[in-house]
């Protein structure tokens, strides 16, 4: 009754500043032709964004249309770029790189993340302000964050070689992490760790808050241990958020890109080119625009795919 009420009074208002046939016209409307009303404008917007691009990405896969050159004939290839893409060496290290970078970054901020939650949800003395801390990096654009690490990873004046220096004596110029190719992934792996670390405690001290203190009160009587609570309350309480940090940081880490081109471009060689970076210059340096869009949706496909299977075992977890 309520609601009727209230847009009953929003239609009332809407008459005072439209003209008197618009007005007659929206009082004769149901309440679902005016939602329909308000509603169709966003669908629009939507579909021009996102839905479009991407059947027109589907139809560009199916060709071998180049960007480049927009006045020439457009040819049917039918499968052959998928088929292509699915048995090019190049293509299956780019994804083997990505792999590994997903792995490890989201292994990392995972275990550093719910520890910063695990601390922080202690309400220690100035907790807050150290929580503000600690959001920093993530408040920081990726192209602020990559130029600034780049200085920091120089060998000659960067921060981050003398401290690794000062810790285990080696000299400071005697490695670069961003130059030789054992070091450029790790170097990548630490600043969006640096980065987005912050998130995954956000999300984790969420799942912390969430749990009642009642549960840690029986369990006190009952004379658990701190370390029973922890792997009896708090860690399969909070695992439903922590999976949640995971499935968003791995569908981010997935498609990185802007981190990846600003610190090394894929370089040493194609030691840090993970797959966005190999779709870019298809599309972009060789002009594969065909190539490329099928490219695209293999990529889509794949974290879709994977990102539904997440999210079936993630409510499994929640349901218990």
């Amino acid at each position: 009754m309520t609601d009727q009420t209230g847009l009953s009074g929003l239609v009332d208002r809407a008459a005072l500043v439209t003209p008197p046939v618009v007005a007659r016209r929206m009082r004769g409307l149901s309440e679902r032709a005016i939602a329909w009303l308000f509603i169709t404008p966003t669908m629009l917007l939507l579909l021009a964004i996102n839905i479009f691009p991407l059947i027109w990405t589907i139809r560009l896969s199916f060709t071998n249309y180049r960007a480049n050159r927009p006045n020439a004939t457009m040819l049917d290839v039918g499968l052959a770029n998928y088929q292509s893409i699915l048995t090019d060496p190049d293509v299956w290290a780019a994804m083997t790189v990505t792999a590994r970078f997903v792995f490890w970054s989201i292994l990392i901020q995972t275990v550093l993340g719910f520890t910063l939650a695990w601390l922080i949800d202690k309400k220690f003395r100035s907790h807050g302000l150290w929580t503000t801390l600690i959001l920093l990096p993530m408040m920081l654009s990726p192209a602020v964050v990559g130029n600034f690490w780049t200085f920091l990873y120089q060998p000659q004046i960067g921060l981050f070689n003398y401290v690794i220096a000062a810790v285990t004596g080696a000299p400071a110029s005697s490695f670069q992490m961003l130059a030789q190719v054992q070091l450029a992934p790790w170097a990548i792996v630490i600043v969006d760790t640096w980065m987005w670390t912050p998130y995954v405690m956000l999300i984790c001290l969420a799942g912390l808050r969430s749990i009642p203190d009642y549960i840690y009160e029986a369990a006190e009587v009952d004379r658990a241990s701190p370390w029973r609570q922890f792997w009896s309350i708090t860690l399969p309480m909070a695992l439903p958020f922590i999976m949640l940090a995971v499935l968003f940081r791995g569908i981010e880490n997935f498609k990185m890109f802007d981190m990846v081109n600003l610190l090394t471009g894929g370089g040493p060689g194609s030691t840090t080119e993970v797959a966005s970076i190999t779709l870019k210059r298809e599309a972009f340096e060789k002009w594969r625009t065909g190539y490329s869009s099928a490219f695209a949706i293999i990529l889509f496909v794949t974290v879709f795919g994977l990102a539904n299977i997440y999210v079936k075992a993630l409510n499994r977890v929640k349901s218990r």
